[in-house]
């Protein structure tokens, strides 16, 4: 340095009209005034704080010399500069604007001179606060500021600070993509870092309610001090090696931070000091940063021996940037040795390049002469970048938008010069206010091809890149584009995003970075919120019967359609299968051919006695009711068929009613034969009256009357709730039961209540008349039959209401069979014993002895 208690850090070049521009290069620590002598500006050391940002200072220059050779552009004038530092300091900024106000080597405001700057616009800040001191003064004069700040200042810049513009998104764009990238990759359980100021409670304001909206926890939430210089990083090295520690430790996987680059830059050199002390450096960087648009990868020169990887992998927003033609070509032509008014370039020479050029009054024991040989292309990333950066691309575009701006107002005038009193369009006489109008409806291509304008908000109209940074040992690094966040879709897609493209941690080993509180609930597994717990915590429980959840995470199980079931995981529906008794299945073939079997011998005993109706043992037994209940048990067998096979309109309606009707007829011609052989035994009493009751007329009034009730009844249920098909899709959980609804369950009982009623009489009576003499008595065979019959309808009831589907039907089906073939067994087999085995006992005489 020329001399240490000056600040003579400025670059100026003339022109016919000046633009102005506060970088932000050096951070310095300040004496307090004490206002004891005259008032001067002294500071206690300097260093270059962020090397980096020089680049800022020459995309300015590049843009201004291509403004000035292309004589389209601005065809009567030159554009000049003049630059200053901010210091990173309000008193500096606010005196190096009045710099900027006043003539070149004085502070006098609000006067005209011969060496007055023409300045027409002013470019800055990097920051929010010092584009906000730059205002306070700029706004007084109405002259135009385009700022490259990230967040806007904290007023409303629209009506509080009308020259105010920025080369710069708006934010919204940046929160809403901060929301897609966390859902994109499914991330839910995250941490958020910002500073202690107040775009560090507005970024956590806004962006805190996005993220709960979409289902995402906020697993930490904690601010660390602003960080500008070393001595600011000395006075909170406590709080910052709290935050380290716990970051360190932390099972947080993905951390969202916003926050200037010293302070990164502190906190992250903090971690990495830490972990090396307790050794776990491994585990402790093993994170995704997720970095918003005001950070770049850059490092102090006292950091310049720190460890980069805690970077690798890290996601961050930036401002749009494109390759700007002949911009590192111009880089690779600086020469320290003829700065021309630069006077950046030496101590950024010596900064980076860690050296001295001869003449340098800091003296350094030991130190490297600074040859001016020495190739930008060498430096590390973090110290300078030869590629143009997000911001530089701002502040190359914001000269070419002032251009333009002038261009459109020299065609203006020329459209209208006679209104004008034909004054000659000069850049000279130009009035600051009067470029507002024209710069805010600029919009131009640049020479990278990208369009520049301003929306309604003076906010540049544009969005925001995703970037992935891929570290390297060496310390360098390259920036990958993987995505961009656009204020208006393109192609239907606002937010795009590269997955193939990013490079994780290598600690994450290549795959995917999970961020979740706990593991996702599988497929069959549904999630159950932990008491006292975020929402993203959560227990995993098994899916209730009949529900699934065939996906990951899911908040309830779904109800199965009727026609499906769910699967053992739970976590997919299968169709249910349709279920009834088939003549192809082994069950229906089997009592099909029982059926059948039982049919055959019923019309086998029926021949029989149809060919020896005139023996006596036929005609002892009453012979046209032993045809009559043989005929009744023949269809009782065969309507058990109508129980087997797909279920249809048809034989719902006739399976119940002529199996109740048949039976009726069957155990009416069991009770008629019953009380006749009652009424023979009686009539042979001397003196009896019941010899009238012998005969036909008996027996076939009880037959008639009997069996007619069942009939009425039958017709009763017939007409008013028939049985009809139907489809049971929830008795049994993996099948549709295709069976017969009985219309009326009260019908269908008085019929069975009927023919239980009717069976009990028969029992009774039979039961009473056993001991008659044998030779004529078929009471004892009677009363065995209709205990065989009334014992099977009994347990028919529970077995019926216990079962479901085919297995039901195939109940009542058995209950038909073996109750018919009780009744042919018990009657019939003794009376086709004696006619087939015995017919010696088949005689008359037999039968009277």
């Amino acid at each position: 340095m020329a001399n240490p208690f000056q600040l003579p850090y400025q670059y100026y070049k003339a022109g016919d009209i000046t633009i102005g521009a506060i970088a932000a290069l050096y951070g310095c620590i300040f004496d307090d005034i004490s206002f004891s002598e005259h008032p001067t500006t002294k500071f206690v050391d300097g260093l270059l704080a962020r090397t980096k940002y020089y680049q800022h200072v020459l995309s300015l220059v590049f843009a201004v010399n291509e403004v000035n050779m292309n004589s389209k552009t601005l065809p009567n004038g030159s554009l000049g500069f003049h630059i200053y530092d901010s210091y990173l300091n309000a008193r500096m900024t606010h005196q190096n604007t009045l710099k900027l106000l006043s003539s070149y080597k004085r502070i006098v405001p609000n006067f005209k001179c011969d060496k007055q700057k023409n300045l027409i616009a002013v470019i800055g800040g990097l920051d929010c606060e010092i584009s906000l001191y730059m205002a306070t003064l700029l706004g007084i004069y109405k002259i135009p500021q385009i700022a490259y700040c990230v967040n806007a200042p904290v007023v409303d810049s629209k009506s509080q600070l009308p020259p105010f513009y920025r080369m710069v998104p708006n934010e919204e764009y940046q929160y809403a993509g901060i929301v897609c990238l966390l859902l994109h990759f499914e991330w839910k359980w995250v941490g958020i870092l910002t500073m202690e100021n107040d775009n560090g409670d507005t970024f956590v304001q806004t962006l805190m309610p996005m993220l709960l909206k979409n289902g995402i926890c906020i697993a930490l939430n904690s601010k660390i001090p602003a960080i500008t210089h070393a001595i600011d990083m000395l006075s909170s090295f406590e709080s910052i090696l709290d935050k380290a520690s716990y970051l360190s430790d932390s099972k947080i996987t993905v951390l969202i931070v916003n926050a200037e680059n010293p302070t990164i830059t502190s906190l992250t050199w903090t971690i990495y000091l830490y972990a090396m002390l307790k050794g776990i450096v491994e585990t402790s960087i093993r994170k995704v940063w997720i970095i918003t648009v005001q950070w770049d990868f850059s490092s102090d020169t006292m950091h310049r021996a720190s460890d980069i990887r805690v970077f690798d992998g890290a996601l961050s927003f930036a401002m749009h940037s494109d390759e700007v033609p002949g911009f590192r070509k111009y880089l690779q032509t600086l020469n320290p040795n003829s700065p021309k008014g630069d006077g950046f370039m030496r101590i950024f020479w010596e900064q980076v390049f860690n050296c001295l050029f001869p003449d340098s009054n800091a003296g350094k024991e030991n130190a490297n002469i600074c040859t001016g040989e020495e190739r930008l292309e060498q430096l590390s990333g973090t110290l300078f970048e030869i590629s143009m950066t997000g911001q530089s691309y701002s502040i190359y575009n914001a000269i070419y938008a002032i251009a333009h701006g002038l261009h459109n107002m020299y065609v203006f005038r020329s459209k209208h010069r006679a209104m004008l009193d034909r004054t000659r369009f000069n850049l000279p006489n130009l009035q600051h206010w009067q470029l507002h109008s024209f710069l805010r409806s600029i919009s131009f291509n640049n020479t990278a091809g990208d369009t520049v304008s301003f929306n309604e908000n003076s906010e540049l109209a544009a969005g925001y890149d995703i970037i992935n940074w891929v570290t390297f040992p060496n310390q360098s690094f390259v920036r990958v584009k993987i995505g961009r966040m656009e204020p208006q879709p393109i192609m239907d897609k606002e937010f795009v995003i590269v997955e193939e493209a990013i490079t994780w941690h290598y600690m994450f080993n290549k795959m995917l970075p999970v961020a979740m509180c706990n593991e996702k609930c599988h497929p069959g597994y549904r999630r159950k919120k932990k008491e006292g717990e975020p929402f993203c915590c959560y227990d995993c429980v098994p899916c209730p019967d009949g529900k699934i959840s065939h996906q990951k995470d899911m908040d309830d199980c779904v109800q199965c359609p009727e026609d499906k079931f769910a699967n053992k995981n739970r976590d997919r529906c299968l169709p249910k299968v349709i279920d009834f008794l088939s003549f192809s299945e082994p069950l229906g073939i089997t009592l099909s051919v029982f059926s059948l079997t039982f049919s055959l011998i019923t019309a086998l005993v029926l021949g029989i006695f149809i060919k020896y109706k005139d023996t006596p043992i036929i005609k002892a037994n009453n012979q046209s009711l032993s045809f009559s209940l043989l005929i009744s048990l023949f269809l009782c067998f065969l309507c058990s068929f109508l129980f087997i096979g797909k279920p249809q309109s048809v034989t719902c309606c006739l399976r119940q009613t002529a199996f109740g009707i048949i039976f009726s007829v069957a155990v009416s011609c069991v009770l008629a034969k019953t009380i006749t052989v009652v009424i023979a035994f009686m009539a042979t009493k001397p003196g009896s009256n019941m010899r009238k009751w012998v005969g036909k007329r008996l027996t076939n009034l009880i037959l008639i009357g009997c069996s007619l009730i069942q009939v009425i009844i039958c017709g009763i249920w017939f007409c008013t709730a028939p049985p009809f098909p139907n489809l049971d899709m929830n008795s049994l959980a993996e099948k549709i039961i295709v069976g017969c609804s009985e219309g009326s369950n009260t019908m269908f009982y008085c019929v069975l209540g009927y023919l239980g009623f009717l069976a009990i009489i028969s029992f009774t009576v039979a039961f009473q008349a056993r001991r008659l003499p044998d030779t004529f008595n078929e009471a004892k065979f009677i009363t065995f039959s209709m205990l065989v019959f009334c014992s099977v309808w009994l347990s028919f009831v529970p077995s019926y209401l216990s079962t479901k589907g085919k297995y039901m039907v195939a109940a009542e089906i058995f209950s038909i069979l073996a109750s018919s073939a009780g009744l042919l067994g018990c009657i019939f087999a003794p009376k086709c014993y004696i006619i087939i085995l015995r017919p010696d006992l088949n005689t008359k005489n037999k039968l009277i002895r």
